[in-house]
């Protein structure tokens, strides 16, 4: 991607076309939440609010790639200590000013989330919510994002992962991710208790696709 590129705003189809890889250039995510991307649906995905109604949150919780955070702001709403971080400076701003208006106490971090040093400040924490953050991965990343997790995490955290899966249809947006993907990334640190079935709400088109909720804990 080229710099021409990342300082055009995209949106819709366009947006999650050049989502593949991790993009190369923070700009592409600032200029994504200058309007509403895709990801962006307004409230927390079903899949955590099941996890938040069934008291699978503990600790200090973070939200990882929390975007404008509505699930760091979930989980403050039910009393917990939370953190969310996002390299996307115009999406932090703006889960801010949600943090403000619900009167909400939440902290909220422009930071790269592969970074060691970055997440080893922030932690450790007990219960880690990433929806849709490591999909979008490189696989250099992948590495640096597993041992950055390590680093901020307590023995036992639970890391919920909900990611898309290997069917949904077509080539466009984030990589789909197999059971054997999910394994194979985070096998020196993290024991996987289950992958199941789930899904993610996108805005349209086209609204609704296949993921997996993988649930991990850290050795």
């Amino acid at each position: 991607m080229s710099d021409d590129d990342a300082s055009e705003p995209l949106d819709g189809e366009a947006i999650m076309a050049g989502m593949a890889m991790r993009p190369t250039n923070v700009a592409h995510f600032d200029d994504a939440y200058s309007g509403t991307p895709p990801w962006d649906i307004g409230h927390p995905q079903p899949a955590f609010l099941a996890l938040s109604a069934s008291d699978k949150l503990r600790g200090r919780v973070l939200d990882i790639g929390c975007g404008t955070g509505e699930h760091a702001l979930m989980s403050a709403g039910l009393g917990f200590e939370v953190a969310g971080i996002d390299n996307a400076a115009a999406a932090i701003a703006k889960a801010r000013d949600k943090a403000r208006t619900r009167n909400l106490s939440a902290t909220f971090v422009v930071g790269d989330v592969c970074d060691v040093q970055t997440m080893s400040e922030l932690g450790p924490f007990d219960t880690v919510l990433d929806c849709g953050l490591f999909h979008i991965l490189g696989d250099p990343d992948r590495s640096r994002f597993s041992d950055a997790l390590a680093e901020a995490t307590a023995p036992g955290c639970r890391y919920f992962l909900l990611c898309f899966n290997e069917h949904v249809p077509g080539d466009w947006g984030p990589r789909r991710l197999t059971k054997d993907d999910i394994h194979r990334s985070f096998e020196q640190c993290w024991d996987v208790e289950e992958i199941m079935a789930s899904h993610l709400e996108i805005i349209p088109p086209p609204g609704d696709v296949p993921g997996w909720l993988a649930v991990l804990s850290k050795r």
